[in-house]
């Protein structure tokens, strides 16, 4: 990969692209394999993109894609993996931020499903809800009463109803 095609394709998604790999990552070295298959899988893949819409969401489909991949390669294998629970050592780890409110949702948001986790963070973005749907392969009607959902969970689990 050109550090060229890096700057000018990647790097103006980084931000997303980091978030996706935090909220599906525990430590810092999953996180950076996380974000550098990522990134390896767009450069790969950048041929196959057909412009049926715009490179950021394309960006985003398969960064999420890959977040997923990977989780579920890593489950099915049974390899000690830090994503698979929560130990609270690594989640220390993790914490990359050095705002402590920020830590605190980022670790809520490590509770929700595989899918949630996505959606909220393109939500966070201020993606539309047709955006977020076209990157998830849903329709806008479904994000909204999931992202209302996901919201309730989030309070819950930021004020301490549940685990």
């Amino acid at each position: 990969m050109s550090s060229d095609f890096y700057t000018a394709f990647i790097l103006p998604y980084a931000g997303i692209i980091i978030k996706l790999c935090r909220a599906y990552t525990n430590t810092q070295e999953d996180f950076e394999d996380y974000y550098q298959e990522v990134c390896l899988q767009i450069w790969k893949s950048r041929n196959n993109f057909r412009k049926e819409s715009s490179w950021s969401t394309w960006v985003y489909r398969l960064s999420l894609n890959v977040c997923l991949t990977l989780l579920k390669k890593h489950k099915r294998s049974k390899e000690h993996f830090a994503s698979d629970y929560l130990p609270e050592i690594a989640v220390e780890e993790s914490q990359a931020f050095d705002n402590e409110a920020l830590n605190q949702l980022y670790q809520a948001i490590r509770q929700l499903s595989e899918i949630d986790r996505g959606v909220i963070l393109l939500y966070l973005e201020e993606k539309s809800y047709q955006e977020i749907a076209d990157i998830t392969g849903t329709n806008a009607n479904n994000i909204g009463v999931r992202i209302q959902r996901i919201k309730l969970r989030l309070r819950k689990l930021l004020d301490g109803k549940i685990n």
